[in-house]
């Protein structure tokens, strides 16, 4: 009889431990289910930030460099000058200032209508046809555009974004226009070219106003493109996580 007892209290007792280990093994991802929680909602709160923060970039990059090529194309003035007297008679000659006689200014046209369509054209697809994660995905692909193992082709460098080379134009395009506003304002004594400012005041005003706008969506593509280019990089550490 005190064999038999003694024997029902260790089984007891084993089973007793297998079901405490099992209960306590079992309470351990219990009790690590609300972290992965909390970590979860914290990595998609991130996202929606980056997200939110890609279209407010790219909203305003799109209305500076619209507004930039619409004052640029739309300036245009007229100047009248005497430019000999035949006895008593002046002859008088209309002078006019439109940006299509500049091929420095023709090019910044061209520059801030091809990244205000492409931001626009990115908005849209955003918007209206692809959703959420998908949405997200491709945009970022269309700013930088990243072949690695995990596409289709396997590839160890980086190529050179779409975004990175319409920053690239739009910069060379304010660079070229601005170079040209200068001279216009201050001419250049070396080769006697007289400054034309002076008489047309209006269309170097709205110039420069075209061109700086035009550096404001310069440097907004440069701040999208570094916040693209880190949610990229942050991304696969997420999913593998």
């Amino acid at each position: 009889m005190l064999e038999s007892s003694s024997r029902l209290t260790v089984t007891d007792l084993s089973m007793d431990l297998e079901h405490g280990s099992k209960t306590k093994l079992s309470a351990a991802p219990a009790a690590a289910t609300p972290a992965c929680k909390c970590s979860n909602r914290l990595l998609q709160l991130g996202d929606r930030l980056v997200a939110v923060q890609l279209v407010v970039l790219r909203t305003a990059a799109a209305l500076t460099t619209v507004v930039a090529a619409a004052v640029m194309a739309l300036n245009t003035q007229s100047y009248t000058a005497v430019v000999a007297i035949i006895g008593t008679k002046p002859l008088m000659q209309t002078f006019t200032a439109k940006f299509r006689y500049t091929p420095a200014f023709v090019y910044f046209v061209i520059a801030n209508a091809i990244a205000g369509t492409y931001n626009l054209l990115v908005l849209i697809i955003r918007r209206l046809i692809l959703q959420r994660r998908t949405a997200s995905l491709v945009v970022h692909m269309l700013d930088m555009v990243i072949l690695s193992c995990s596409l289709i082709i396997s590839f160890s460098s980086l190529l050179l974004s779409l975004a990175q080379v319409i920053m690239a134009l739009l910069a060379t395009g304010a660079a070229t226009a601005a170079s040209m506003a200068e001279l216009g304002k201050k001419g250049n004594l070396h080769a006697r070219w007289n400054p034309i400012c002076d008489k047309f005041g209006s269309f170097c005003s709205r110039g420069g106003i075209a061109i700086v706008s035009s550096f404001i969506g310069v440097a907004l593509m440069l701040a999208l493109n570094l916040l693209s280019a880190a949610a990229n990089a942050h991304r696969p550490n997420v999913v593998g996580q």
